[in-house]
């Protein structure tokens, strides 16, 4: 009998320690959008940074981060966002190879949060190259 009631005692412990560490996490961006404005072949490599912070009661995972093309790699924090803390995704844009224009590429994120996916989105304008051959 002993062993029943420590057994329920502990199980119910348990499920109070897992509902307390395991609450709804919540992401909240401070923009989805980053417009790298015009720039120049000759340097076609931008980065940003897209801020964000835990606004839910559980730990935040963020589980992908994917980019619409090859050109446009994402880099996101692996490890656990906890209540109130924040972190960010880095983004960088490689425009080498690629033609002179206006683009917009969007990053999926998948979390473990009351929005499980995310659009943030990267603009801009490369010029063609000044150099000449």
């Amino acid at each position: 009998m002993k062993k029943i009631v420590l057994t329920s005692i502990l199980m119910i412990a348990a499920l109070f320690a897992y509902a307390g560490v395991w609450g709804e996490a919540d992401i909240k961006f401070e923009k989805t959008t980053h417009d790298f404005g015009t720039f120049s072949e000759d340097d076609p490599k931008v980065t940003c940074s897209f801020k964000f912070t835990n606004t839910g009661d559980g730990l935040l995972v963020i589980h992908q981060a994917i980019a619409s093309c090859g050109c446009t790699v994402p880099q996101y924090p692996k490890e656990p966002i906890k209540p109130g803390e924040s972190g960010e995704i880095t983004v960088t844009y490689n425009g080498a190879g690629k033609f002179p224009g206006h683009f917009k590429k969007s990053i999926t994120i998948r979390t473990n949060g009351k929005q499980e996916i995310i659009r943030l989105y990267v603009t801009g304008d490369m010029l063609p190259s000044t150099k000449t051959e």
